[in-house]
């Protein structure tokens, strides 16, 4: 149900939406270097942006009309990750009100822009290892993860300040690096929305797997021994990552090649939090690096770039970046770029899931 309500609310609310968004002149500003590299960038300038509001809203409506009506409460898991969708969306939308307002392409620094991160995530740190349920389970852990906590990497190994210490640096630059390597992604019509779509559905399947074979309750009997997940909130997890894919699927009707909106940082960095609050509230934080691999290539071509520029002192290794746009200057259709891109998304999630899979069958062989 909340998957079907955010779905149709972005879906058949987005002409609604661009209207104002006209009406308002939030459109989208093109920096001139990427006009001249990239002429079919200028056609762009002026398409209604900021749209990360309208999937944002339509995960907001669907999630809670879900739950409500199925007779529930939202969870404390949940709540940290609306927390984060919306944290980090508003430092998007600040920035992208920024650039539209002063018609340049000059919103935030980045440094205020990881400030304004950060002050997203410590709260969530800090919520995340208190309000346990009766089996003492808290959203988050104190330990690093990759498909469950790994016991030895548990960043309160050096006592209890050194430990809060680590492990608010540690999610911080989870949700700063993915937040930004999605917002790196955003630069051609539907890339980030459908990449974003493969990654957190990827996600839902993860938790609801976990709710399946939950060591709390009723569920303990259904789990192998040794297979179980210490999750506190897996199938409130899953419901808000159907409702957010969703709405990103009607999002990207509208925001498919030749895109008439876009989705601006606001939507960008939204989607980025959401994927850090489920690889933290999942406990898969390092399976993150496979199942957000296409993010994972644009932040890296952008570091790769840099150093290589700096090394060789002025030469570059990619023509343009991120790697997309060096695509796009080899001659590549936007279109060929983006379905193709869309495959390796598809593939590296689908691989991430098997890898999720195998690991507890070989827990519980």
């Amino acid at each position: 149900m909340a998957a079907a309500i955010s779905l149709a609310f972005t879906l058949f609310l987005t002409p609604v939406f661009l209207r104002l968004f006209r009406k308002w002149g939030w459109g989208q500003v093109i920096r001139t270097p990427e006009a001249i590299e990239n002429p079919s960038h200028e056609a762009k300038r002026g398409t209604p942006t900021m749209g990360g509001v309208i999937f944002i809203l339509g995960t907001l409506v669907g999630y809670f009309t879900g739950v409500f009506v199925g007779g529930g409460v939202p969870s404390v898991s949940a709540l940290l990750l609306i927390w984060v969708m919306i944290g980090f969306g508003a430092v998007g939308f600040i920035d992208d009100y920024m650039k539209v307002r002063s018609q340049r392409s000059l919103g935030l620094s980045g440094w205020r822009k990881i400030i304004g991160q950060l002050l997203v995530m410590v709260p969530f740190g800090i919520v995340a290892l208190n309000f346990p349920n009766r089996s003492g389970q808290t959203p988050a852990s104190g330990a690093v993860s990759l498909f469950r906590d790994i016991p030895w990497l548990n960043l309160f190994v050096f006592g209890v300040i050194g430990g809060w210490i680590l492990y608010l640096v540690w999610i911080s630059v989870i949700g700063v690096a993915t937040s930004n390597s999605v917002n790196l992604t955003d630069g051609l019509d539907g890339l980030a929305a459908g990449a974003g779509i493969l990654v957190v559905t990827s996600y839902g399947l993860i938790a609801f797997r976990q709710f399946q074979q939950s060591c709390v309750g009723e569920s303990i009997e259904k789990a192998a021994i040794g297979g179980c997940y210490e999750v506190r909130d897996p199938l409130d997890l899953a419901v808000i990552a159907a409702a957010f894919a969703a709405s990103l699927i009607g999002f990207l009707w509208w925001n498919a090649p030749k895109a008439k909106v876009f989705m601006g940082d606001v939507g960008s960095m939204s989607i980025g939090g959401v994927i850090t609050a489920l690889a933290i509230l999942t406990r898969t934080e390092l399976l993150l690096f496979v199942i957000a691999g296409v993010f994972v290539l644009s932040s890296g071509s952008v570091i790769l770039q840099r150093a290589y520029f700096k090394i060789t002192r002025g030469k570059r290794l990619f023509l343009m970046s991120p790697f997309h746009h060096h695509l796009e200057m080899r001659g590549w259709s936007e279109v060929t770029i983006v379905v193709r891109l869309w495959i390796i998304a598809g593939l590296l999630a689908v691989s991430a899931v098997g890898l999720f899979y195998v690991e507890w069958l070989t827990r519980v062989s």
